[in-house]
């Protein structure tokens, strides 16, 4: 083969991906003259530039200089090993640490001509350095999730590398007691810790945030997706410091570790948006556990269509907005998106010509133009009397955070028997058993017949990613068991499953709403007045076109949006 004039002054990596077809000679010379200028390696550049692909590459560096080859993917990161080495090396030569072994450490690099990288982290660990070939992107993945991990861990922080401290947060000045001293509080690691905690929990779109402490460990995990993933795992010694933060953060008692806490955080993070977290403190048998839930105005302002309702439900829960008196109840578990169903129709309803009035434990989303409430049970306000005050102040819309009571129940349908439209939760497992419930509370029948004309049951599912979901072989009677019929199996359903890519968590990506949407027609009416269970309001529902909560669960299983295995987690077959 000749060998041009352009390729004879090529050599090592360059050279080799060229007589290897991975790249033309004459666009490897300019990629290594465009690396050189940007102070990039070639490797980078390539991958960087998608003019190679990252495994041919990786495949003909492991040849050419006879370096071990190695799949990233396999691998999880060690944090020991990382934590070994000064994480501004990390960052500069953007290399990883992969095991070590006595003096010896095993270092991962997608150019082994690096000799600069491998020498300073010799040089500042006194380990002998091998050096192992992987793909450049995997590697990068890699360097920022251990170096996050390490970050959040507290075992190695340094002042000059966050600028965590001037974040603008909410405190409290309540005096400390002696076991806990004002020094330690506001222990600029412990501050930053928290701050950074909270910094990725927003960024990574996650719910909740766990802090938990035990006997022997104590863990820091936060919900994304409806699912906990633990994120940090600092020293034990750090939990009462990291509680007694966010008591002061959340204007709590820092002296009283006894009882439960209520308190809420406002973290401002430009000029134009700030996020609210409700904290709770709860004592347990090795110190307070505390779980903030992360409160973004913007899930309240997403629209109905964004939320997952089949277009037969939307139009039902729509027509029972539109009517100027009612009772409209949404229920589920905690953490099912009820009010966020519930502020999306306070939304649809949110004009200059209603009067909207809400009361709450405590108001989750601030909305302009609605007049909200924290109810207050000390001091006397509760849910009862916040609707009487609603009730003298001539109101349209009125949305009750939960019915707990029969006195809130009661007054709830009095206010929807007498001209106004009523919003409301419940905890249920059903739309058909709400009514039951209600029952059991000591509600009259004929009142539940005559107010209430909307039940909305529902559970949050995690959503498929579209750019790596991917069709599952299941057999015909496995789905048939699952619920599908006949006519779907044999219908070329395709049933899509999780795979995972950079841009997902595992596989799935945000969640969307299974609903069950259940109008109180004449005929169900009937039933609660003459006594009847929730069997049979459920059967009466079904034969009106009633979708129960699993056939919605199918159905977006049917046109991809989910799993078979995340309905089964959310909804009973």
């Amino acid at each position: 083969m000749a060998v041009s004039a352009t390729t004879a002054t090529l050599t090592g990596l360059p050279r080799r991906l060229v007589q290897d077809g991975i790249i033309a000679e004459e666009a490897c010379a300019e990629a290594l003259e465009s690396a050189k200028q940007a102070k990039q390696s070639l490797v980078h550049f390539l991958v960087d530039q998608q003019l190679a692909d990252p495994r041919q590459i990786a495949i003909a560096a492991s040849h050419e200089f006879g370096v071990p080859l190695l799949d990233l993917s396999v691998l999880e990161p060690d944090l020991e090993a990382v934590r070994s080495v000064d994480q501004k090396l990390l960052t500069k030569h953007r290399v990883m640490p992969l095991i070590r072994r006595g003096q010896r450490m095993f270092l991962a690099v997608a150019d082994p001509t690096n000799l600069q990288a491998i020498d300073e982290i010799k040089f500042q660990t006194g380990f002998r350095i091998d050096p192992v070939v992987v793909e450049q992107d995997k590697l990068e993945e890699m360097v920022s999730k251990a170096l996050e991990a390490v970050d959040t861990s507290m075992s190695s922080f340094d002042e000059d590398d966050f600028d965590l401290e001037g974040l603008e947060v909410s405190g409290g000045d309540e005096e400390l007691d002696d076991e806990v001293s004002a020094t330690d509080v506001e222990d600029a690691p412990v501050v930053r810790f928290v701050n950074k905690i909270m910094l990725d929990a927003i960024k990574r779109g996650a719910s909740d945030i766990h802090f938990e402490p035990y006997e022997k460990m104590f863990r820091v995990r936060t919900r994304l997706d409806g699912v906990l993933n633990q994120v940090a795992s600092p020293p034990t010694a750090l939990a009462q410091k990291v509680c007694a933060r966010l008591k002061v953060m959340a204007r709590l008692d820092i002296a009283e570790r006894r009882v439960p806490q209520d308190g809420r955080i406002k973290m401002r993070l430009s000029k134009n948006r700030a996020i609210d977290f409700r904290v709770n403190t709860c004592p347990t048998l090795f110190g307070e556990k505390v779980v903030m839930r992360i409160l973004d105005p913007s899930s309240a302002k997403l629209g109905i269509e964004a939320l997952g309702y089949e277009d037969h439900q939307r139009s039902l829960y729509e027509d029972a907005l539109a009517k100027p008196y009612g009772m409209i109840l949404v229920t589920g578990p905690t953490g099912s998106g009820k009010t966020v169903s519930l502020y999306t129709g306070l939304n649809i309803l949110n004009t200059e010509d209603r009067n909207i009035s809400t009361a709450e434990d405590p108001s989750e989303i601030n909305l302009p133009g609605i007049n909200q409430v924290n109810v207050n049970p000390r001091v006397g306000l509760t849910f009862a009397s916040a609707l009487k005050a609603f009730l003298r102040q001539d109101p349209d819309v009125i949305m009750v955070g939960e019915i707990r009571d029969l006195e809130t129940a009661e007054i709830a349908i009095k206010a929807a028997q007498t001209g106004h439209l009523v919003l409301s939760t419940l905890h249920t497992n059903d739309a058909p058993r709400t009514l039951t419930r209600l029952v059991d509370m000591g509600v009259k029948p004929y009142a539940i017949a005559t107010s209430v004309s909307l039940i909305i049951a529902q559970r949050l599912a995690r959503r498929l990613c579209d750019s790596c979901k991917e069709v599952k072989d299941i057999p015909e009677e496995a789905l048939l068991q699952e619920g599908f019929t006949k006519e779907d199996v044999q219908g070329g359903l395709r049933i899509y499953g999780p795979v995972g890519c950079k841009i997902c968590n595992e596989g799935y990506k945000g969640r969307v709403g299974i609903y069950q949407v259940m109008p109180v027609s004449e005929s169900i009416a009937r039933i609660i007045l003459e006594g009847g269970d929730a069997v049979q309001i459920s059967k009466q529902a079904e034969s009106e076109g009633v979708w129960d909560l699993r056939r919605s669960a199918l159905q977006k299983v049917k046109d991809g949006v989910t799993g078979l295995e995340e309905i089964n987690r959310v909804t009973i077959e």
